[in-house]
């Protein structure tokens, strides 16, 4: 007779039992060959209909005699563990405990994504422990652990509650293998990075390491290689669009020009996609050739069409002789006769309360890295790609340079005019 014969003969015995109350079943130690993985499976679906402890309980002892070393197999993998500790390791890689941190500039959006990580770590029975300040936290130790109300409330503010800060120290190997002793010291099994360029390429220096690491993309910029769209990138757009209709009415009303500097350091996303949908006349991008005679007799054409004001929008990193653009620019058109008037955007840009789609990218992608740790993933960065969250290698995405969207290139002219 075979083990599981055996089983279910005894099981049919048992269905005899008295009803005795109900109780927990003890956890068995692990066990994952293939063959009794199909066994006990087939066992529980049995045990499930049986409404009696006795009858539980012999079935566990026929578990025990044929499979001393055989694990029961969570029915919830999402269940928080309870003090009897059930093992699927048959499931998913063991991950106890991750730790979430924010790094570079912030974005609207990276509290929604640290709440994410937070819930859907402890959903999964995983302790999940903060780190204040990036890279700077991870090498002096600052974790604190994170629960359920930790993160309550914080889907709707700008900023992180995790604070952020540049770590020079972390480029160099002593700091970062003093970073490395804190994870290991606090038995870090994985984790989640949420930064722009900067941030994600420290993540591939700790999964060279040997760190379980997934990266999170969020910077305003949408500067990222590799994924759609990054986090934050749609508030702060839409901040520039709200500045912009404010300066166009006192820019009408004086039938004047405006510059309005907005942020992107090497790329032009913001600029581009805020000077189409905000109507601007003039778009400046970095790496862009600048011809400033031919700005000026552009603004002065445009009034004599009989244009009420002239908007430039202009990338912070573009550039006229190694100089910043804005104010070369600001020279030149302020010698027509409509003058010039410059507003730089600056930090407003990164505040604020997270639009709606960066909340939902935010959660998305933050609920990702942990399942992505879950199934012992490491070195991926979450991406948007066609509305679908992917993983793609951390090292991919920093070595691709981002793109900007030719069909909006090629409409910025003729919809300026």
């Amino acid at each position: 007779m075979s083990n599981l014969d055996a089983a279910v003969a005894i099981i049919s015995i048992a269905q005899h039992a008295s009803p005795i109350e109900s109780g927990h079943i003890e956890e068995l130690s692990a066990h994952r060959t293939k063959s009794s993985s199909f066994t006990i499976r087939i066992l529980l679906r049995l045990e499930s209909i049986l409404l009696i402890y006795g009858v539980r309980s012999i079935l566990l002892v026929v578990l025990h005699h044929f499979y001393p070393r055989m694990s029961i197999p969570s029915h919830n993998r999402r269940n928080k563990p309870t003090e009897s500790v059930i093992d699927y390791t048959d499931m998913r890689t063991k991950v106890k405990r991750i730790a979430v941190l924010t790094s570079g500039g912030d974005a609207p959006g990276m509290n929604a994504c640290v709440r994410a990580v937070v819930r859907d770590g402890l959903a999964a029975g995983l302790d999940v422990y903060g780190v204040r300040r990036g890279y700077a936290g991870l090498i002096n130790n600052e974790f604190i652990e994170m629960d359920s109300r930790s993160v309550g409330g914080i889907i709707r503010q700008g900023g992180t509650i995790l604070m952020t800060a540049r770590a020079p120290e972390f480029c160099d190997e002593a700091g970062r293998h003093k970073a490395i002793e804190n994870l290991a010291a606090w038995e870090i099994d994985g984790v989640v990075v949420i930064g722009g360029d900067g941030s994600l390429h420290g993540a591939v220096d700790l999964d060279a390491a040997g760190v379980k690491v997934i990266g999170v993309p969020a910077s305003i910029d949408n500067d990222i290689g590799g994924t759609d769209m990054a986090i934050g990138v749609d508030t702060a757009l839409n901040t520039i669009l709200d500045a912009m209709d404010k300066i166009k009415d006192t820019a009408t009303a004086h039938q004047r020009s405006f510059l309005i500097e907005v942020m992107g350091r090497r790329h032009g996303y913001l600029a581009l996609n805020a000077g189409v949908a905000g109507g601007a006349e003039m778009i400046i991008l970095p790496s862009q050739p600048i011809d400033l005679s031919a700005i000026e007799k552009e603004v002065n054409a445009a009034f004599k069409r009989g244009k009420p004001h002239f908007i430039v929008v202009v990338a912070e990193g573009a550039e006229i002789d190694g100089k910043t653009a804005t104010y070369a620019l600001a020279d030149v058109i302020g010698k027509t006769e409509y003058g010039v008037r410059v507003t730089v955007l600056g930090h407003v840009q990164r505040g604020g309360s997270p639009s709606a789609y960066d909340r939902i990218l935010g959660t998305r992608f933050g609920a990702a890295a942990v399942e992505m740790l879950l199934d012992g993933k490491t070195g991926l960065m979450t991406a948007m790609r066609g509305g679908e969250i992917v993983g793609i290698p951390i090292s991919e995405a920093v070595s691709q340079p981002p793109r900007l969207h030719p069909d909006i290139l090629r409409l910025a002219e003729p919809l300026s005019m």
